[in-house]
């Protein structure tokens, strides 16, 4: 028997938009015209310029870019570890721009949970006390943060490795504690930052197959990668480069064409052009410049 691979997995398919009747529901995040600006001194740096996304309920999202593309800004502004310098960014409804320090923390305690590479299990506790943390510093009683705790595990595979400690687990097994320790607060979003980073394929496969079991029960995903063959399981992607988000492969190649423009003020040489799709969407061949 071959070894599993990526290409085993199924895409997952698009949701149509819209409920039963025909009503649009809140989306789950809602980006107008973010950007974000960096000082240094006299010296500013535009990480972001310009972001325009919506993510509905039930969504499975994979925003993929380049090193310096912009994607951990977006990450940041996403998981409210930061807000845009201008532009309204709207979590379930909610504008955070206007939120104070306090206001943000219980937003990324009770309605997001971060899955993110380096796992951030603390190597003392054992899987189940880890996935209680974050109830914890909600002052969930102890009782009901075990209970909860239990269904997490369970939840993503791992009710018999309640008392292991983080060196006991693979790094899938590991990931997946990451993942329950997201689900724990039943958040409104899970935001997975390089959630493959440090997987090997085998483990890859397992926590991608996890990601689509959440999104098949109705569960709101983001996925931030710079690897295709990640960004392609899951049921959209977005493009992230310079700063700017395209959501396909014609407002991609129109948009840096634009953008080499203005800053040298001559044509691009179309061959000295890669589009980022080249680095990770799947798009046909005979489509690409």
């Amino acid at each position: 028997m071959s070894a599993a691979t990526l290409d085993d997995l199924a895409p997952v398919e698009a949701d149509e938009p819209g409920d039963v009747d025909g009503s649009e529901p809140e989306p789950i995040l809602d980006l107008s015209q973010v950007r974000k600006t960096y000082s240094t001194g006299t010296i500013e740096v535009e990480a972001l310029r310009g972001i325009d996304l919506v993510v509905p309920e039930g969504d499975y999202v994979a925003i993929m870019g380049p090193s310096g593309s912009g994607k951990s800004t977006l990450m940041h502004i996403l998981g409210c570890l930061d807000i845009p310098t201008s532009g309204t960014y709207r979590l379930a409804g909610v504008d955070v721009g206007v939120m104070d320090e306090e206001e943000l923390a219980d937003v990324r305690n009770r309605r997001i949970g971060f899955v993110f590479q380096q796992f951030n299990l603390l190597a003392t506790l054992t899987a189940q006390r880890n996935v209680e943390l974050p109830l914890v510093y909600a002052r969930v009683p102890r009782a009901e943060r075990r209970r909860r705790a239990t269904e997490a595990l369970e939840r993503v595979g791992l009710g018999d490795r309640l008392d292991h400690r983080p060196t006991e687990l693979s790094g899938g097994q590991q990931q997946r504690v990451s993942v329950a320790r997201a689900l724990v607060t039943d958040p409104d979003l899970i935001l997975a930052d390089e959630p493959t980073g440090n997987l090997d394929t085998a483990s890859t496969l397992d926590v991608l197959s996890l990601f689509a079991e959440l999104h098949e029960q109705g569960r709101t995903v983001v996925l931030i990668t710079h690897e295709r063959e990640v960004a392609k399981q899951a049921a959209r992607t977005v493009l992230i480069r310079d700063g700017h988000l395209y959501h396909s492969h014609e407002e991609e190649v129109a948009g840096t064409e634009a953008l080499a423009t203005l800053e040298s003020g001559a044509e691009p040489d179309p061959a000295s052009r890669v589009p980022l799709w080249e680095h990770g969407a799947d798009e046909p061949e005979e489509d690409r410049p």
